[in-house]
């Protein structure tokens, strides 16, 4: 008889500042989380507290402080390659029944947990890290932009950003307007007031590699009363851009114990037809073609539909669903990654799709789920 190995620590991975590494000690498998920020540690390990009465986490068997930083040992859920997330069920041919189902149950765990928990809160008392911190002078809207200024597009639209309002914009044949300093203002001012915001208490940060499958909730620092608008902006946007496009691209090594992500990230990335300026008229013309493969539109449309409607219904009926996740998704088009450093053309899709959101004709039902007519029901 081969004995088993008492201890086996697998291959360490680091995803932002945190470094995970599986272990199997005496049977168990287990996770190891280690974290340089002593703040962020706390609130991981508060917030898990408060996920735990009402989602399935993995259980939080010990946290030490050590040398540089916080280690957290978790239970390890079950997993391998390209196995164990929600990105695992997006990342195939078409949408599966695994994705479906998993679908019905993420969204009535979620319907149930927010209409039961959603109050209109203190901006001061909800989780403040994603939106709030980064708006508010010195944080990363700042940190990005404050005093810079850039070219729309290297090479094919050669103007600053700080004149883009100086044009007018034509996308796909449809016209816009957009003012790079007066949007950054406005989103600061947004963040800045003391109006009440809707919460609930969730995990905060809902993006296809924080959910696992079979269907559990990983990575709590920003776990909490969450702004249920800024909730559903962050499921959406990382869905149908970050986490299929810009974040492979952008953090390659995010992936590397899901290595199919590359293989779809072709079918995710939105194609630039034209990028011209008409000079004789001041007009900025971009043409371009959104792309999302089918299992993320089935995603989406099923957050959309089983989620998104449904609690709106209940809290804000009759009110405009596009205003409420205008400044969450403006937060998250500005304030993920510095559009100056990505490439010209990532950057200028992505100007246009903030032209897109900003403007008043903004349908969230086209602009996530980018079919011929709004997401139908799956």
């Amino acid at each position: 008889m081969i004995s088993q190995p008492l201890l086996r620590v697998g291959p360490v991975r680091r995803f932002t500042r945190n470094l995970l590494c599986p272990v199997d000690l005496f049977g168990h498998s287990l996770l190891l989380k280690y974290t340089r920020n002593p703040a962020e540690a706390r609130e991981e390990i508060r917030g898990h507290a408060r996920l735990a009465r009402h989602y399935r986490v993995p259980a939080l068997h010990v946290h030490l402080r050590v040398p540089g930083g916080h280690l957290l040992t978790y239970e390890r859920l079950p997993g391998g390659t390209n196995q164990g997330l929600l990105l695992d069920l997006l990342n195939t041919n078409g949408p599966t029944s695994h994705l479906h189902t998993y679908m019905d149950q993420l969204t009535a765990a979620y319907q149930e947990v927010i209409l039961t928990t959603a109050w209109p809160a203190d901006p001061a008392h909800v989780v403040r890290k994603l939106y709030w911190d980064r708006a508010a002078p010195g944080g990363r809207l700042d940190t990005y932009y404050a005093g810079k200024d850039f070219l729309i597009a290297d090479g094919l639209i050669d103007v600053p950003v700080s004149r883009l309002n100086t044009y007018a914009l034509n996308i796909n044949g449809l016209p816009y307007h957009l003012d790079w300093a007066a949007t950054l203002r406005w989103v600061r001012a947004h963040f800045a007031t003391a109006e009440p915001v809707w919460a609930a208490l969730t995990q905060g940060d809902p993006t296809d590699v924080n959910l696992a499958h079979p269907l559990a909730w990983l990575d709590y620092d920003t776990a909490g009363m969450n702004s249920i608008p800024g909730e559903f902006a962050n499921f959406l946007w990382y869905a149908s851009a970050l986490g299929g496009w810009l974040v492979p691209t952008y953090n390659p090594t995010a992936f590397a114990d899901h290595p199919a992500t590359f293989t779809h990230v072709p079918a995710n990335t939105p194609k630039i037809r034209r990028a011209a300026i008409d000079h004789t008229t001041s007009t900025v013309h971009i043409d371009y073609t959104p792309r999302l493969s089918v299992p993320r539109r089935a995603a989406v449309t099923a957050y959309w539909n089983k989620l998104v409607r449904p609690v709106a219904d209940r809290l804000w009926p009759g009110e405009d669903l596009a205003n409420l996740l205008r400044p969450y998704l403006a937060m998250r088009i500005l304030g993920v990654y510095n559009l100056a450093d990505l490439a010209s053309e990532d950057r200028l899709i992505l100007l246009a799709r903030l032209a897109e959101a900003m403007s008043p004709t903004f349908d969230p039902t086209t602009y996530f789920c980018p079919l011929e007519s709004p997401c139908p029901a799956p």
